[in-house]
């Protein structure tokens, strides 16, 4: 039986392997097997979980009741292997909530009680290694039963996401070297300041001067600037035109409201507008790190779906992030 659980407003329903078999959906005895064999079910279980049902979508919803699907785990002992299925059917390295959503299924369903354990995401990208490996310790902060998920080291920079020379501009920002992402400039003039991410998975911050430079999730959903950033964040030939990233990319745009407060919008490759992200907030807060906009320390990054902490840790000039995740049953 399939489980929807609630991360700041993010939405992902979790289904072991054995769950879609009873379904008739053929899936590998292993993660690896099945990540790259992804073709062969992705799209059937997106059908049968993520769809909604015939005649029952809400006025107003979106195309999918869930924001993916979770499946695993593939074995009954950590570390436990995971795949994180987006609603086009395509494969996410990592997703911080999505993660935070299975470690919470986990223990609830007695996998693990309260010591920490590791993660491993499958994916079938051939220019990212795989699994990609997250520690998770449960904790409390502020009263709030979560998960600290250890998010390792990013990496700046086009090469960091593959990005392409041809649609980008060197820029400057308080000093430090960004990029200006012709496609995304050619929007909106103020979007002309963006920071490469890879935090497991790519993603492309562009760093705003003023709140009202940040659009609003209403106009992400707008049909007009929606069809704009889906052919720059979705990969090549899957609606997408690959630039800058022929893989896709996950768009952010952040302003430092101050010197710990960071609110951020998100647009998701392969999803689209999306409310909260753990790894997009964690982008953001390491952008802004790289910018020199923050220092190292504790950062919340307010999205419209809820505000994430995110731990920044600097050694020998080294960033180590961490984001602290909770979720709940959805309806709880």
């Amino acid at each position: 039986m399939s489980q929807t659980y609630d991360a700041r407003g993010n939405i992902y329903i979790v289904c072991t392997p054995q769950n879609l078999r009873e379904r008739g959906i053929a899936i590998a005895d292993n993660a690896a097997d099945a990540a790259l064999n992804r073709e062969q079910w992705a799209a059937a279980a997106v059908h049968a979980l993520c769809n909604w049902p015939e005649g029952t979508r809400p006025a107003g919803a979106k195309a999918h009741r869930s924001d993916g699907l979770l499946v695993g785990p593939f074995q009954q002992a950590a570390p436990f292997d995971l795949l994180i299925v987006n609603t086009d059917g395509t494969l996410a390295e990592r997703s911080g909530n999505g993660m935070t959503i299975f470690a919470r299924f986990l223990t609830d369903s007695g996998y693990v009680a309260s010591q920490g354990f590791e993660l491993r995401v499958h994916h079938d990208n051939r220019d990212t290694a795989t699994p990609v490996s997250t520690r998770v310790e449960p904790t409390t902060v502020n009263g709030e039963h979560g998960f600290w998920l250890a998010l390792g080291n990013p990496s700046f920079g086009p090469q960091a996401v593959g990005a392409l020379g041809e649609s980008l501009e060197p820029a400057q920002l308080n000093g430090r070297a960004v990029n200006r992402v012709k496609p995304l400039a050619q929007i909106y003039a103020q979007w002309d300041h963006s920071v490469f991410v890879r935090i497991g998975n790519p993603h492309c911050v562009t760093l705003v001067s003023d709140e009202a430079d940040l659009p609003s999730f209403e106009a992400l959903q707008e049909s007009a600037l929606n069809a704009a950033l889906t052919r720059i964040a979705f990969a090549k030939g899957e609606s997408g035109t690959g630039e800058p990233c022929p893989a896709g990319v996950n768009l952010q745009w952040a302003w430092v409201q101050s010197a710990n407060q960071i609110v951020a919008r998100i647009f998701e490759r392969g999803e689209g507008p999306t409310a909260s992200s753990g790894t997009s907030a964690s982008a953001v807060a390491s952008a802004a790190w790289h910018a020199g906009l923050v220092e190292a320390g504790l950062v919340h990054v307010s999205m419209p779906g809820g505000t994430a902490p995110v731990r920044l840790e600097e050694h020998n000039g080294e960033l180590r992030v961490s984001l602290f995740g909770v979720a709940k049953v959805a309806g709880e």
